[in-house]
């Protein structure tokens, strides 16, 4: 019988972790190992099929053009794993690090890399194995920097890029409680973010 939560979160798994970009990664073969020695009998994952193509590539209806003209969706695969009597379903996005993969560099082996990173983090949301993993790869995202009034720079970044797109910048700044002149390094920093995000990678 599988150990329980509270028993599992308690497990170090660094020990069978690689490195990649930075951040520690437990490799789907050890995860089922570990849980093999934890106390489960059965397990395995799956990809699910995308009933409406017949393959493992899940993507949204939106289409997406960033300013350099290439047409994007949003690319996921879902998957199905069995844990003893246990049967769960996760779906995520298809990535190369932190980046989205965009159709021109969609391959097999991107699916399948998704689909094992899911099985891992599927496993550390509902039985606790490595989930201290994620918890320090969400943590990596905050740098905490002391925050001061947005830069000459920046500020004319976002004026060409607003003007670009038609973007209301101060209406943006307003809804945000701030204005233009007020807005911080961080601010400047989310939004230069979100308009990459949104509009492309350059």
């Amino acid at each position: 019988m599988l150990k329980s939560y509270e028993e599992l979160v308690k497990v170090d798994v660094t020990p069978y972790c690689s490195d990649r970009d930075g951040f520690k990664y437990l490799n789907w073969a050890r995860c089922v190992d570990l849980l093999r020695k934890n106390g489960a009998e059965k397990v395995y994952f799956e990809l699910c099929q995308n009933e409406k193509t017949g393959n493992s590539l899940f993507c949204s209806e939106q289409v997406f053009t960033d300013k350099n003209g290439n047409v994007n969706q949003c690319y996921e695969t879902r998957i199905k794993v069995c844990i003893d009597d246990q049967v769960y379903y996760m779906q995520s996005p298809v990535m190369n690090g932190k980046n989205p993969v965009k159709a021109n560099s969609m391959t097999q082996a991107r699916v399948w890399t998704s689909a094992c990173r899911s099985f891992v983090k599927c496993v550390a949301i509902n039985t606790g194995l490595g989930f201290d993993l994620w918890v320090r790869e969400e943590n990596m995202d905050y740098i905490p920097v002391e925050d001061t009034l947005a830069t000459e720079q920046q500020k004319a970044t976002l004026i060409e890029l607003c003007s670009m797109h038609k973007i209301d910048i101060d209406r943006w700044c307003s809804s945000n409680g701030k204005t233009f002149d007020t807005i911080t390094g961080n601010d400047a920093g989310m939004m230069l973010k979100a308009i990459k995000e949104k509009y492309g990678d350059d």
